[in-house]
């Protein structure tokens, strides 16, 4: 990526901003969405239209909302933005918040990111996007059941709404919070608008030695007619690469409260391939049923979500 993201792959970026409780998630996604759009200018996508297709002259009788003011004041004449689309795509975003997404721990207020944390501000900055497109969204946060489930708007008033239970989502961290992914996302493909472009962010641990659940309510979403765009949510260099020091451990399952202590290097083969065969059979599956899988590493910026929304749109157009 060139460097116009580089503040976005920094996690130092949220120190930057003194960003103790992540509070005003609205003024970081902003943060997140603004240098995005930056960078678009030096990007594959450089001419897709982020906000509006283009101006055309008012007519007298329409509504003034769309008229821009700023090209009035520099040339006396009234144009109104016509919107790409306007409000052409609905997006629902689905949010596991199950115990697991709350690994790495860390005390509320603590300036870097879990899995939780990550994928929340990641969502409130896709949904900023979306609002800046004139794009419909709604959020569906899970754990064993699905907690909160919103229709599809394109308002300030519920992109703020929405932001409010992304907040809640974070400061929620209670433990031995199981999931079920698989029925929460049987329930989600229901009761969503058909046709929609369904986002999901979950790390995806729900019963990882028999995943068939998991594929089956995949499916189901794409039976249903929705695009869907996964993000596998993980700490790369723990969970997925095992780094840990050859030292006792002692790991708690924070859904069951399961302890075990172990070196980590007595079961770093067997963690890592246990893990590859199903990470192997989640992309096959995912393939097969043309769902977009990214692994999404919360020790990166979000560029890589946004831009595989934008890719994903463009696909849909």
């Amino acid at each position: 990526m060139n460097g116009s993201f580089s503040i976005l792959a920094n996690m130092d970026f949220f120190d930057q901003y003194n960003v103790k409780q992540l509070e005003n998630l609205e003024l970081i996604a902003k943060q997140v969405v603004e240098g995005f759009i930056i960078g678009l200018h030096k990007s594959p996508f450089h001419g897709f239209s982020v906000e509006f297709a283009e101006h055309r002259i008012y007519n007298q009788g329409e509504s003034t909302r769309n008229i821009d003011w700023k090209v009035f004041a520099r040339t006396d004449k009234m144009f109104t933005k016509r919107f790409e689309e306007e409000t052409n795509l609905r997006c629902h975003i689905v949010l596991d918040n199950s115990s697991s997404m709350y690994f790495p721990e860390m005390e509320v207020g603590h300036p870097k990111l879990n899995k939780i944390k990550w994928s929340s501000l990641a969502a409130a900055s896709l949904m900023m996007l979306l609002k800046k497109q004139r794009d419909a969204f709604g959020l569906s946060i899970f754990d064993s059941e699905v907690r909160q489930h919103t229709p599809d708007r394109s308002s300030t008033a519920h992109y703020k709404l929405l932001l409010t239970y992304l907040d809640n989502a974070i400061r929620d961290g209670i433990t031995n919070k199981t999931t079920d992914a698989a029925a929460a996302l049987h329930q989600i493909a229901d009761s969503i608008h058909k046709r929609s472009l369904v986002v999901i962010f979950s790390d995806m641990f729900d019963r990882i030695e028999s995943p068939d659940h998991i594929f089956s309510a995949l499916q189901h979403l794409k039976h249903n007619k929705h695009e869907v765009l996964l993000f596998h949510v993980v700490d790369k260099s723990k969970e997925i690469d095992f780094q840990f020091e050859n030292r006792p451990y002692m790991f708690i399952d924070v859904e069951t409260g399961e302890r075990v202590k172990v070196q980590p290097n007595d079961v770093k083969e067997i963690y890592t391939k246990k893990l590859l065969e199903f990470k192997e059979a989640l992309q096959m599956k995912c393939l097969k049923y043309k769902i977009d899988l990214v692994e999404a590493d919360i020790a990166q910026g979000f560029n890589p979500v946004l831009q595989s929304y934008l890719i994903k749109r463009s696909r849909m157009n």
